[in-house]
């Protein structure tokens, strides 16, 4: 077997500890997990049927009945697995491990013969494999069930699912490739890519990573693969928006190595970014290297929300131009906030380049956390940053934003695209190279490691974001020669760091401060700071223009209309006040909320029947209160705004 796949430290040695952040991880194996089991065989009254467990008992002649759900059904399950996985890694469970080895059973158990894996095909359209790769999610659905495979395999050493997915995977690699005979063709929508590079670096098969370069390489080479696809006799429509296709939806316009700007469905395009940076650092090919740095620079400079969210347009799930960031009827899908992340951790340890960490930290303290209710049980699948909850109005350019979080959905891909992030969020606190260990996210935990072939337990206390006091105890029975590097965050003003209690005079490489020497008993505190602050957009951002938001650290605060009342937009804020925090550990489970002043446009003088007059604008002072933008819609249904006007 080759090297981990989903942490350079085993995951089951990362014990998150932090009290924010254990708000949601402790829901995970509580909570979450059997609520969303419940979901897939559907048993739960008033929540969008699933039929995700059914569909695999019809197709493994268990049941009868027709395949229900989206074409891509069965990446429900599959995330469910991967989510299971990475919870058993870090605390083993008998009843949930048996749980998840019947449904193991259940999905080997509809696996054909050849070792193809997909209900949808093999129930309703068997003659139709690998006809419709612009809209089939055929390799979609087989990268999620390797992902799982991976994650299972790699929390309890058992083999049967990623030999599940390793004899679906050599069908793969019979099937496409540049040799005559095969398929020349790439998925619709990516994902396998970077799965196939996991389930080499588990299994140490080359034909995998090779597949996985394969896909890359050959996406928008010569003529472009779906349109021909689509004038073929065996191609049948799946989804009819797809009339009219446009390859950048894809990104399958140019040669990925050509690509300048974040183009397409956002989930798609960061699943495949994430994929250039695996083969990039494999294959150490500097030009897939510098269009990954290149799509980064254009997406997080250009097309990135300040919560960390992609994907303006609501139609299409996508990217529009540069600077087109709409505030209230924006798409910012969850599942393309996780890919980014996953997108951003990926350049971060390739080149070690604290920068990167710093939009994976705003995507996951924002809006990551704004996709799930703090009881675990409701979702958001778009993430906006101003609702006007009467607007939200079916068959309108509006529909897609929901007011309120959603107990499932029929498309249902962000729920356990969540849970499977939170489980496995140990991923993003550490990278370790060799005898060097980088410190990226200051989430308190305990860690235990091998730092000059000697085994040491790493400890990050704290609690942060709403104190920025960290200690960081480094403990080992043998002296070993080693590296910390510690993130200095854009954000932090007065960074120092105590070791041993002595000051250390910091020198930054590429956003990281390095500490090198022999450890053995080390203790290093932490200390920045970090107050709530008014920010501003560059003025491009036509949305924006004078306008300013609250951000404290990598947390972007929002007004709720439970705290401030209705008309949010009539506020006008003077930004030359300093933002009061104070912490209150009554509200929303504990948080520090933000408190400033500001007037609003008066409604005296104007009824119900008067639309527009001559009468000037009047205002009113108030007192404002803003939450944590992750945490809103977590009381009463009601307005909410990120971006304020500001009295000019």
């Amino acid at each position: 077997m080759g090297k981990a796949a989903n942490s350079s430290i085993d995951l089951k040695n990362i014990h998150i500890t932090d009290s924010f952040w254990n708000k949601y991880v402790h829901l995970v194996k509580d909570v979450i997990i059997p609520y969303q089991w419940d979901i897939l065989n559907d048993r739960l009254e008033d929540v969008e049927t699933s039929h995700c467990i059914e569909n695999f008992k019809i197709a493994a002649g268990e049941s009868e009945g027709e395949f229900q759900g989206a074409v891509f059904q069965d990446t429900d399950v599959a995330k469910w697995l991967e989510a299971v996985g990475f919870a058993l890694s870090w605390e083993r469970d008998e009843k949930l491990e048996a749980l998840a080895d019947e449904t193991i059973d259940l999905i080997g158990r509809a696996q054909q013969p050849d070792g193809y894996l997909n209900t949808y095909f093999t129930i309703k359209e068997p003659g139709l494999r690998w006809t419709n790769l612009m809209e089939g999610h055929e390799l979609y659905t087989a990268g999620h069930m390797i992902e799982a495979a991976v994650a299972y395999y790699e929390a309890t050493g058992k083999k049967k699912f990623l030999d599940i997915v390793s004899r679906f995977a050599d069908l793969i690699c019979d099937t496409f490739g540049a040799e005559e005979g095969k398929i020349h063709g790439y998925p619709g929508h990516q994902e396998i890519e970077l799965a196939l590079v996991k389930l080499y670096r588990v299994t140490g098969t080359h034909k995998y990573l090779e597949l996985a370069k394969y896909f890359i390489d050959a996406r928008g080479e010569g003529e472009n693969y779906f349109l021909n696809e689509e004038k073929k006799p065996a191609f049948k429509r799946i989804f009819p928006d797809f009339h009219d296709y446009n390859p950048a939806y894809s990104q399958s316009h140019q040669p990925v190595r050509k690509q300048k700007t974040a183009e397409g469905h956002a989930v798609r395009a960061n699943y495949m970014y994430s994929a250039m940076a695996d083969l990039a650092c494999e294959y150490e090919d500097d030009r897939l290297k510098a269009a990954c740095e290149n799509l980064w620079d254009n997406m997080v400079h250009k097309r990135m929300y300040i919560t960390g969210s992609v994907g303006s347009s609501g139609i299409l799930e996508r990217f529009t131009t540069d600077y087109d960031l709409p505030n209230a009827s924006n798409y910012s899908e969850t599942c393309a906030s996780i890919a980014l992340a996953m997108f951003g951790k990926r350049m971060a340890d390739m080149e070690k380049d604290a920068s990167y960490m710093d939009a994976v930290e705003r995507a996951l303290y924002n809006t990551v956390l704004s996709g799930i209710a703090m009881d675990g049980k409701s979702f958001f699948y778009v993430n906006p940053l101003e609702v006007w909850p009467a607007n939200c109005i079916p068959r309108t350019s509006m529909e897609h934003v929901k007011p309120v979080r959603q107990k499932w959905f029929g498309v249902a891909c962000c729920p356990p695209n969540i849970t499977r992030t939170l489980a496995s969020l140990g991923q993003y606190v550490y990278f370790q190279e060799k005898d060097q260990i980088y410190v990226n996210l200051y989430i308190a935990n305990e860690t235990e490691v091998q730092i000059g072939g000697n085994p040491f337990k790493i400890t990050l206390e704290g609690n942060f974001p709403w104190e920025n006091n960290l200690r960081f105890t480094v403990d080992g029975e043998s002296e070993s020669e080693g590296m910390i590097a510690f993130r200095v965050p854009s954000y932090a003003k007065n960074f120092c760091i105590l070791h041993n209690g002595q000051k250390v005079e910091i020198k930054t490489e590429k956003g990281y401060a390095k500490i090198a020497g022999k450890f053995s008993h080390e203790i290093f505190e932490i200390s920045f700071e970090a107050p709530a602050v008014f920010v501003h957009a560059n003025p491009q951002v036509r949305a924006d223009a004078a306008k300013t938001a609250v951000v404290k650290g990598p947390l972007v605060y929002c007004l709720e209309e439970a705290d401030n009342g209705d008309d949010l937009s009539a506020l006008l804020i003077d930004t030359a006040q300093t933002p009061e925090e104070i912490y209150d550990d009554q509200l929303l489970g504990g948080c520090s909320v933000v408190h400033i002043s500001g007037r609003k446009i008066s409604g005296e003088g104007w009824n119900e029947h008067v639309l527009y007059q001559e009468k000037p604008v009047s205002l009113e002072d108030v007192k404002l209160t803003l939450v944590p933008y992750c945490y809103w819609g977590n009381r009463k249904a009601g307005e909410m705004l990120v971006w304020m006007k500001e009295s000019l």
